[in-house]
């Protein structure tokens, strides 16, 4: 029964440290199983959060405007500055973003192929670049003045991001504690010399407790990671 306990909250610990649940989960239904059994499945856990890669391609729509504008002070023209600053930052996904840095080399429609590289998440820096790119085309208008202020601007929203993250850094670890609280309840009856599971899964009395309990957990864990969601909302 101790074993039993112990490894329920370890898989509860796993569960509240380790990769999304749902990524996972996505991952394995999309995914051939070709690709599943050739990678395995560290492969598979592995795989950034989606937070993570927003969070990843935000950093280098900043690094990139940053390195256009250099090269546009150093007298290069559009197309090759962009080239350039791409070539000396590893992109998230770099397959997506070689196809950018081809275009702009090659003196092709920048603003598209910018687009066509945004990602799902964390690519507003991409698409106002974009932007940026084809005001200035249509406009012939200075790109590094428009770039500087992208890239301010860029930062300003990346710190409130930061900040309120900092913020929500406690409902956050709730909605984790309240997911890892059942295993912790099993490990300290079993601690006891009691017989939790016994009770949960031999008694109809104990069944209706573990539902109970399980629903009013699931809600609370939905609830908190909901309101954590929608008070991030503003800053996504």
């Amino acid at each position: 029964m101790v074993a039993v306990a112990v490894l329920a909250a370890a898989l509860a610990v796993w569960i509240w440290a380790g990769p999304g649940a749902a990524a996972v989960r996505v991952a394995g239904l999309v995914g051939s199983g070709d690709r599943v059994s050739k990678r395995g499945l560290p492969a598979l856990l592995n795989r950034p959060r989606p937070e993570r890669q927003a969070a990843a391609w935000r950093a280098f729509s900043i690094e990139l405007c940053q390195g256009l504008v250099a090269e546009l002070a150093a007298g290069g023209t559009p197309g090759e500055a962009l080239s350039r600053a791409a070539s000396a930052l590893t992109p998230p996904d770099v397959e997506a973003f070689t196809a950018v840095a081809a275009v702009a080399k090659d003196g092709g429609d920048v603003a598209a192929a910018l687009l066509r590289a945004v990602p799902p998440r964390g690519g507003e820096g991409l698409v106002r670049l974009a932007a940026c790119w084809r005001v200035s085309v249509a406009t012939g208008g200075g790109l590094a003045a428009l770039v500087e202020r992208l890239g301010g601007s860029l930062r300003e929203a990346e710190a409130h991001r930061q900040d309120l993250d900092a913020q929500l850094a406690g409902p956050r670890a709730t909605a984790r504690l309240l997911a890892v609280l059942p295993a912790l309840g099993l490990l300290m009856a079993a601690g006891l010399g009691m017989s939790p599971l016994a009770f949960l899964f031999g008694e109809p009395a104990g069944i209706g407790c573990l539902l109970t309990g399980l629903l009013l957990d699931g809600a609370g864990v939905w609830w908190t990671n909901r309101l954590v969601a929608r008070a991030a909302e503003p800053a996504r």
